[in-house]
């Protein structure tokens, strides 16, 4: 199998997400760019091995035909928006995802400046936020978060495609998503009540019994099991950021890495539309998505020898893959 990008890490302190447009006539620039993220990341890392510094880029669909000829990731499409009656996942523009992550918050800022030095003028920044640590690995709410991260080679296997894809086995499919928390309003509720939105014991972090759990609860609406009742699982490596002083935003940049898109979309629509719909995800009365963006991420031996560039006088681009019997692509999902 090809050698994948650095996913599977152990929790950092420290994660810098950048996200990118490609500006008209940047994908040249862009494409010897990608070619020279494995050596950077290299580079940088070897100035401190201890601190286990990973960059990790991912492609978006639109950038992708913009980029390469040839095939494409067999499930790489757009992000699923999704407007429930109350909340709404939005989808907002991204071709090029650095997820940067280390023990130490300057390896990441230099892997991160060098990274937008190569790419230059040929892009536009979208979305930058610098993710921290908080306590024993809790959110701005208070609770942990990636309780139920798979690990080993069940996390291998969560985030990795196989041989269903042959063209791109090794590679895997990572969705975002920067929420905004209302900790006022959060923090007014009693702990029992943040524990029933959640699902989970605050303290302790024990999941609620299926019996006690409420069925809007975050937890409830995040599980999802293929047709056999196995439940699928992806890897989060979510992470806090935000300004003390009030005067900016707090949140949590949510970015989950899978074998196949489907599993994530499944999530989201389960928590924003509700499952049965109207039974949305309690905790979006306290956290508001802002952005929401799909992508690719492709294995070492891609960036180290890139598809050719399109031709400019080909025809347009095929369309990005669909689900075009309304199915989810990986069996029957619940």
């Amino acid at each position: 199998m090809p050698v994948p990008q650095t996913i599977l890490t152990r929790k950092t302190k420290s994660a810098i997400f950048l996200v990118f447009t490609i500006d008209d006539g940047g994908e040249d620039a862009v494409r010897d760019a990608l070619e020279e993220i494995p050596g950077l990341n290299n580079a940088v890392s070897s100035r401190a091995p201890e601190a286990a510094l990973a960059g990790i880029v991912s492609i978006g669909s639109a950038a992708w035909d913009r980029l390469f000829a040839g095939p494409r990731p067999r499930s790489l499409r757009p992000f699923v928006p999704y407007e429930g009656a109350v909340h709404t996942a939005p989808a907002t523009p991204a071709d090029l995802l650095v997820h940067i992550k280390s023990d130490d918050m300057g390896l990441c800022y230099e892997l991160g400046a060098k990274i937008t030095e190569a790419l230059g003028d040929a892009v536009t920044v979208v979305d930058e936020v610098h993710g921290f640590r908080y306590f024993d690995l809790r959110d701005l709410i208070g609770f942990v978060d990636g309780t139920e991260n798979p690990t080993g080679q069940a996390a291998i296997d969560a985030i990795t495609v196989g041989e269903e894809d042959p063209d791109f086995e090794g590679g895997s499919y990572v969705a975002i998503q920067r929420y905004v928390h209302d900790l006022s309003s959060w923090n007014d509720l009693s702990t029992e009540d943040q524990e029933a939105a959640i699902g989970r014991t605050k303290l302790d972090n024990v999941e609620m019994s299926d019996e006690v759990k409420p069925p809007n609860s975050h937890i409830a609406l995040n599980v999802v099991e293929d047709e056999n009742g196995e439940e699928i699982d992806v890897v989060r490596d979510n992470m806090p950021y935000g300004d003390v002083s009030g005067a900016g935003v707090n949140g949590t940049f949510y970015i989950a890495y899978s074998a196949a898109p489907d599993v994530t979309e499944e999530m989201l629509r389960k928590m924003f539309i509700g499952d049965p719909p109207g039974t949305y995800d309690r905790l979006l009365d306290f956290t508001t998505a802002v952005t929401g963006s799909q992508f690719f991420t492709p294995t070492l031996d891609f960036l180290d020898d890139l598809p050719p560039a399109p031709d400019a006088a080909s025809d347009a681009p095929p369309v990005p893959a669909t689900r075009s019997d309304g199915s989810l692509g990986i069996g029957s999902l619940h």
